[in-house]
């Protein structure tokens, strides 16, 4: 009798149940994707925090009304939020590689481009190009990240978000001098295009190094990702944070100002706020994933915001570098909520997935706390008001984070669903 061979059973979804065989980087590709996806990261919040500085200068240069002003603040939250949502079908389409090319070109030219425009509607419309490749790039990189180095995530993720920050800190501090050495807010603003151009060449020579059409796992959807509770729990999360961070970084100067605090000190905790991100980047995504569950670090973010915000409610010019201090350990949960994408998915395009699912509906939730926390202030005519209403989303971070920090993967919850169905 002749044996009869043997079947291998092929995974009937293999963007859920398994890896998938690639070519694998060699070590200098490997090398050269790191240092892409640094400077990459680099670039994702320069058109964002260069313009506040020099907002009043803008704004009178152009003949920019009121409306138009609040017009390109609110810009960035709508163009993260539309973009990153459509960033996993772009990416199942041209591949992740050459999307980051085109979302660092976009960024480039509409940088360079709108520093040339002399309408307010052109300003406007190019400040849409150039935030659209910083939105792509938000969501791509995790994904990069899971896809290249899927056993470096904490070091990778430290990476990016490290670039992230300091990219962030150079455009906010930077600016200013720069407009002021040169005597033209355009330069200023257009000077960061530079870096897009830096970041993008390696990108180019990483282009090889692109997975097959054949090789690439089949995409989830966002339907998918929000038709879990973990799915759901990304976007909470991500969305109070971001809410939290935003209503600081908009409001903690004034409200300190509005305590007594002169405005050159009040600037000062401010930058020494932002400045904290940069530590919290380097220090916690490879604690992060070195353990299963992460609650215990939503527990500490959770901690330090309520004791932070209660002493900025009792006592806000005793002690005020302590609370500052509590409150900037308290935005690391930035940091832990892009780092849950890589955590808590077993692909990369399981990590796209989250990524674009909790960024683009979180930047909306993040984008309507300043103008509720701003309302709140108008109508108590004092601070108190809106400080509640910080602390309720502190509360609402601590429950979803507990469930999100939980040992699981998105694929799992996505399989385990389809499963229920058959």
């Amino acid at each position: 009798m002749s044996a009869t061979p043997t079947r291998k059973k092929t995974p009937q979804n293999p963007s859920l149940t398994g890896p998938v065989r690639a070519a694998v980087p060699s070590r200098g590709a490997l090398v050269l994707i790191a240092a892409a996806i640094a400077l990459a990261a680099l670039n994702l919040r320069t058109a964002i925090t260069s313009v506040g500085p020099v907002l009043g200068e803008v704004t009178q240069g152009l003949g920019m009304t009121a409306v138009g002003a609040g017009m390109l603040t609110t810009l960035p939250v709508l163009c993260f939020a539309v973009f990153g949502g459509l960033t996993p079908a772009l990416s199942r389409r041209l591949g992740s590689h050459h999307l980051l090319v085109y979302a660092l070109t976009a960024l480039t030219v509409g940088l360079i481009a709108r520093a040339l425009a002399s309408e307010p509607w052109l300003f406007l419309a190019l400040s849409v190009v150039a935030l659209s490749g910083g939105a792509i790039g938000n969501v791509i990189l995790p994904a990069l990240v899971k896809q290249h180095f899927p056993h470096r995530v904490g070091l990778m993720t430290t990476v990016y978000t490290t670039g992230l920050a300091v990219g962030t800190a150079i455009a906010a501090a930077a600016t200013v001098p720069l407009e002021q050495a040169t005597g033209e807010w355009r330069i200023a603003l257009g000077s960061y295009a530079l870096f897009g151009l830096v970041a993008a060449l390696p990108w180019l020579l990483a282009l090889r190094h692109e997975p097959a059409p054949g090789d690439a796992r089949e995409a989830l959807s966002a339907r998918q990702v929000l038709g879990t509770g973990i799915g759901w729990q990304g976007v909470l999360y991500f969305g109070t944070q971001s809410s939290i961070a935003y209503i600081m970084f908009g409001w903690f100067a004034q409200m300190l100002r509005d305590q007594g605090l002169d405005a050159q000190s009040a600037g000062v905790m401010l930058a020494y706020l932002t400045a904290l991100g940069i530590p919290m980047s380097l220090i916690l995504p490879s604690l992060i994933v070195r353990v299963r569950d992460q609650r215990p670090f939503v527990l500490l973010f959770v901690a330090a915001y309520l004791v932070g915000f209660t002493g900025l409610w009792i006592a806000p010019l005793d002690g005020t570098w302590v609370w500052t201090t509590l409150v900037g350990i308290g935005l690391g949960s930035f940091v832990m909520a892009l780092t849950i994408f890589a955590v808590r998915t077993r692909t990369a395009e399981g990590t796209a997935a989250m990524s674009a699912s909790s960024q683009s509906l979180g930047y909306l939730l993040g984008g309507a706390g300043p103008f509720l926390f701003g309302l709140l202030h108008e109508l108590s005519e004092g601070w108190h008001a809106p400080m509640a209403m910080v602390m309720g989303l502190v509360l609402l971070n601590l429950v979803v984070g507990l469930l999100l920090g939980r040992p699981r993967y998105l694929e799992d919850a996505i399989a385990a669903k389809a499963a229920s169905r058959a």
